[in-house]
């Protein structure tokens, strides 16, 4: 079924020049150049090319992708925008016309999406202004993950991820960096993103009629930004789902289409089609966060979720994952006057929720949860066994540091010095000792409020499954056995591994507390007395963490590590874990009421 679209606009020919003479009316930092309706292009005003002193960064390409491109028209971002009519590319002499009106002695850099128009083109405009003598240099974002690797030179589409690659040579070019400095800084983030989008439904241009060749109830998977077809028609899904399968196809390690494995740090972009609402887009950022967190061992490090670049009035989304660093983040955090870019989003990111305020009487750390008058057998272990573990933590922080320093980022130490010693202050105030379930629990919980980083959240999922196994069965815990304690120890093993993609050899904390598991169940199946049965897992929990030095890391920053360096430390997540494992069987075995 087809019908007339209902458009807001005069003459459908009209529809980017009367654009951009709003653009420009809204936003006093932005000019065009007086050669409409051929010569479409919008610039910073307060750039005159031959005075200019810094790279000029142009981008462009077919409109109707609104915000994109001259939305990001500013300082910090892109010198010009080159505007097509809808949905094709920009003619030559508009490209030129750009190039000579902001470049100055430091040159130009062309910013090109993957298509063939407007490759040709801008390519054509690049030699030309390089035979007036320009300085050129230009870089091809292809950046869609939705089909299978190209056999052919057209080669994967340019999609919402050019819009993070403009922001970073933007920023490159503001700081004074060189033209083919910019040209890196740009080819980089170029090849460390990827996107693929959904559409539910196609696009209708201006003056033409609209087309649901979708049909009811379906979607479409991989849909390019001017309508063209994707990857796959499929039944419209939940929306978790169809998150889950976009990230599986952009992280799959069958294509590779970027650069990021688990450990990464990543920045993610969930970009609106067009027509649709803010909330369904952060019902779509709300799942995509902890599915790259938990479920790909991702650390995110930032999260931008609007309409970027757009198709007209199509329905849909798509995502955006970029691997990030230390310079990529400096970049994107860097200041702009883009009136699109999203200005509220840095690095500074408290936690996503807080607890809602109690009345005073409701205080969560009631007499259910406080320090018993009295401790019973099990009380007195577990206090000395806290005590023992966190005490060697507070000692061992400069040598987890400095093995840190070789291997890591240099705060092991540090990190579980603050762990430790909100365990033991904690302790003193309202750990339930004689329930074994709970103090476990609070464990958890006074290192989510300290520690920060994967370890604390790695402590924290580790004290939640043994919480969850020490309460199984019983909604008590004030007499738990030995084998009750080693299947806790096997359950918090199994929950890291499944949640942050770690087993044995990957050189972690996993690499002492498995064979540590291993030999506590053996032994007690051996009817060993538990303390010495604890103890004697201890040392194999030692041994396991010496034995690091010989793996090759597979997860966390280690795997940036040469193995040559790996080899002079063992793992300081492995020796930590080894430490106060040790320091508790220890306690538990010499204690009196042991």
């Amino acid at each position: 079924m087809s019908f007339q679209g209902k458009k807001l606009i005069n003459d459908p020919n009209d529809v980017v020049t009367e654009f951009i003479e709003g653009l420009v009316e809204t936003y006093p930092g932005l000019q065009y150049l007086d050669g409409f309706p051929e010569i479409k292009v919008v610039l910073r005003a307060d750039v005159s090319g031959p005075s200019y002193d810094k790279v000029a960064v142009i981008s462009g390409g077919g409109s109707g992708h609104e915000p994109a491109h001259a939305g990001y028209v500013g300082p910090g971002m892109l010198t010009a925008a080159i505007c097509g009519d809808i949905f094709a590319s920009p003619p030559v002499d508009s490209i030129l016309a750009g190039i000579r009106a902001v470049t100055g002695p430091k040159g130009c850099l062309l910013i090109v999406k993957n298509y063939t128009g407007d490759r040709l083109n801008f390519g054509l405009a690049a030699e030309q202004a390089k035979s007036e003598g320009y300085k050129i240099e230009t870089v091809i974002v292809g950046d869609d993950c939705a089909l299978p690797p190209p056999r052919g030179i057209a080669g994967r589409r340019g999609l919402a991820g050019t819009v993070l690659v403009h922001k970073v040579a933007g920023a490159a070019a503001a700081a004074g960096l060189s033209l083919v400095d910019v040209a890196a800084e740009a080819k980089r983030a170029s090849e460390m993103v990827g996107t693929m989008g959904v559409a539910l439904s196609v696009c209708t241009l201006p003056g033409q009629v609209t087309s649901d060749r979708l049909g009811h109830g379906k979607m479409e998977l991989g849909l390019g930004i001017h309508g063209e077809p994707g990857a796959a028609v499929a039944d419209i899904q939940p929306v978790d789902v169809v998150v889950s399968h976009v990230l599986n196809q952009i992280l799959s390690t069958e294509t590779h289409y970027v650069p990021i494995t688990r450990g990464s740090r990543v920045v993610l972009m969930v970009n609106g089609l067009g027509a649709t609402p803010v909330m369904e887009l952060m019902i779509v950022a709300r799942k995509a966060v902890p599915e790259l967190q938990l479920e790909h061992g991702l650390a995110v490090d930032r999260v931008y979720t609007g309409s970027f670049m757009t198709s007209l009035d199509m329905a849909g989304f798509s995502i955006s994952v970029m691997m990030a660093d230390q310079a990529i983040l400096e970049c994107l955090d860097a200041p702009t006057k883009a009136p699109y870019w999203p200005v509220g989003v840095d690095g500074n990111h408290p936690p996503a929720k807080i607890p809602v305020p109690l009345p005073q009487s409701r205080s969560r750390i009631d007499e259910a949860l406080s320090r018993p008058q009295e401790l019973s057998k099990q009380g007195y272990l577990l206090e000395a066994a806290i005590e023992a573990a966190a005490n060697e933590m507070i000692n061992l922080k400069d040598n987890l540091n400095e093995w840190d320093s070789r291997v890591g980022d240099g705060d092991c130490g540090t990190t579980m010095y603050k762990g430790a010693a909100a365990i033991l202050e904690d302790m003193k105030k309202h750990y339930p000792l004689n329930d074994a379930a709970e103090t476990i629990n609070e464990i958890g919980a006074s290192i989510r409020r300290v520690m920060g980083g994967t370890s604390g959240i790695i402590y924290d999922i580790f004290c939640k499954a043994a919480y969850a196994k020490l309460k199984e069965g019983s909604p008590l815990s004030t007499s738990i056995t030995a084998k009750k304690w080693a299947d806790a120890l096997e359950a918090s093993i199994a929950a890291v591994s499944k949640y942050g993609g770690a087993k044995a050899g990957y050189r972690t904390m996993l690499d002492a507390l498995i064979p540590a598991s291993a030999v506590l169940q053996e032994r007690l199946s051996a009817g060993d007395e538990p303390s010495t049965a604890f103890l004697l897992s201890s040392e194999a929990a030692e041994a396991g963490a010496e034995s690091t030095k010989h793996m090759q890391a597979q997860a966390g920053r280690s795997t940036y590590v040469s193995g040559e360096i790996l080899a002079t430390v063992p793992d300081p997540g492995a020796m930590a874990a080894a430490v106060w494992y040790k320091a508790a069987a220890l306690a538990v075995k010499n204690h009196p009421r042991s």
